[in-house]
C-alpha cells in the first residue's frame, strides 16, 4: 500500500509495531516515507501519527482466528480499543477514514441459498473472538459516522494472500501450505477441505483501496473486497501439494472455522473495481517470491 501510494505521488506515513520483518519490508522504501513503530492501542501514539494528515487507513489489527481463540483478550484490546483510539483521533483531527473490517464478521455463509452471496447489507454473525472484535470494531465506527458525522469508508475484504504474507505460526493457509512444501513437510488439511473461501490477491486490494481512496461518494458507505469466486481449501492444497511432490494429511476441524464466504461484489464492481489475478496465477507468484527470498 505505502509503495503504491508513494508512486501516485502521496506523502505517505506509517504507524506500525516494530519486528525484524516489518523493518525489512519497508527497508526499500524508508527512506521517503515516516515511519513511527508504535501501537494504536497507545492513544498518544495514534494522536502523533493521524495529525496533519488527510487520509488514514486503518489497517491496524490482530488478524488470526486460531490465536484468537487462545487470546480473545488481545484481540478486543487491539481490535476494539485501538479501533477506538483511531476514532476519537479521526473525530477531532477531522481526517478522512478508511477502515478496513473482514468479511469474517458475517460468520458462516452456509445457510444461504444456493445461488446467493454475502452483501454489505447482509447479518453479523461473527464465529471466532477475532471476527467478533473485527464486528465490533466496524460497528463502533459506523456509529461514529452516524453520531459525529466523521468521513468513513468501511472495507470488508474477503481472504487476502500475496507476497510479504506470513507464513510462520499463526500465519495465513497459502503462505503456510507453502513454506512447509517447501520444506518437503506434509501438508495438512483440517476437516474434509471443503471450507470455500474467496481469496483476493493484494494487488487487487491495492486497486480497490485506490478506487475508495479517489471517490468522494463513499462517507458512511461499506464495500466488500473480493475476486468474487469461491475456492475450497482442500483444491488449494492439492494445487501446491502438486507443485511441489508433498503429501497430504487431514486432521480434525477446528473450531471457529466458517464453511463458505461467497462474496457479492456487486457494490465495488460498480465503483470500477475488477480483480486481474486469479487464485492460481496468485498462488504461482507467491511461490515464485518465497523461492527468491529463500535464497537471499
Amino acid at each position: 500500500m505505502a509503495e503504491f501510494l508513494l508512486k501516485e505521488g502521496h506523502t505517505v506515513s506509517v504507524l506500525n509495531t516494530y519486528s525484524d520483518i516489518a523493518k525489512k519490508n519497508l527497508s526499500s522504501i524508508k527512506d521517503h516515507i515516516n515511519v513511527i513503530w508504535g501501537s494504536v492501542t497507545d492513544n498518544e501514539t495514534v494522536e502523533k501519527s493521524v495529525r496533519g494528515q488527510d487520509v488514514v487507513f486503518h489497517l491496524a489489527s490482530r488478524i488470526n482466528v486460531d490465536e484468537s481463540l487462545q487470546d480473545p483478550l488481545a484481540f478486543f484490546y487491539a481490535n476494539v480499543l485501538g479501533t477506538y483510539n483511531v476514532l476519537e483521533t479521526i473525530r477531532k483531527n477531522n481526517n478522512r477514514l478508511i477502515l478496513t473490517s473482514t468479511c469474517e464478521v458475517y460468520g458462516d455463509g452456509h445457510a444461504l441459498n444456493p445461488g446467493t452471496s454475502l452483501a454489505e447489507d447482509a447479518e453479523m454473525r461473527p464465529n471466532s473472538p477475532y471476527a467478533s472484535s473485527k464486528a465490533a470494531a466496524d460497528r463502533i465506527a459506523y456509529s461514529y459516522f452516524k453520531s459525529f458525522d466523521i468521513d468513513l469508508t468501511i472495507i470488508r475484504p474477503f481472504n487476502i494472500y500475496g507476497e510479504r504474507q506470513k507464513s510462520a505460526l499463526f500465519g495465513a493457509l497459502i503462505p503456510i501450505i507453502v513454506a512447509k512444501a517447501m520444506r518437503g513437510e506434509d501438508l495438512t488439511i483440517f476437516g474434509d477441505g471443503s471450507a470455500e473461501r474467496d481469496y483476493c490477491h493484494v494487488n487487487d486490494l491495492i486497486q480497490a483501496y485506490n478506487i475508495v481512496l479517489n471517490n468522494k461518494d463513499l462517507k458512511g458507505k461499506v464495500v466488500n473486497i473480493a475476486s468474487g469466486h469461491s475456492v475450497s481449501v482442500k483444491d488449494i492444497v492439492e494445487y501446491i501439494a502438486k507443485k511441489f511432490n508433498t503429501n497430504i494429511v487431514n486432521k480434525p476441524a477446528r473450531p471457529g472455522e466458517v464453511k463458505r464466504f461467497p462474496a457479492d461484489i456487486s457494490f465495488a464492481k460498480s465503483l470500477g473495481f475488477s480483480p486481474k489475478v486469479s487464485i492460481w496465477e496468485g498462488i504461482d507468484r507467491y511461490i515464485e517470491w518465497a523461492k527468491k527470498e529463500e535464497t537471499r
